[in-house]
């Protein structure tokens, strides 16, 4: 899937984060951590975005995140929604979205 259009999900709620996303075209993907925990789980933030961006086959974006103690479900599926919403593809293979 290639990001079409820059999109976000989320609120900058206790618990929460937002994520945003935009073509990166060529560049790979470029990651922005802006987090209340980054210094206790910063690392482990970073590793679950770019296995979640992976494993919908996203290669090329500029992905932003503001987290304000998310739980690793809520973080991707904040992700993966942004992707959704940045592809504006039809073709959705559901069975990634595990």
């Amino acid at each position: 899937m290639n990001i079409s259009q820059p999109a976000f999900a989320g609120t900058l709620e206790s618990g929460d984060l937002q994520v945003r996303i935009e073509p990166n075209e060529g560049a790979g993907i470029e990651l922005i951590l802006d987090s209340t925990v980054e210094q206790q789980f910063g690392q482990a933030i970073r590793q679950l975005v770019l296995e979640t961006l992976q494993s919908m086959a996203i290669n090329d974006a500029k992905i932003i995140i503001e987290d304000k103690g998310a739980l690793d479900c809520v973080i991707k599926a904040r992700v993966q929604a942004t992707v959704l919403r940045a592809c504006n593809n039809k073709d959705i293979d559901w069975s990634k979205l595990s």
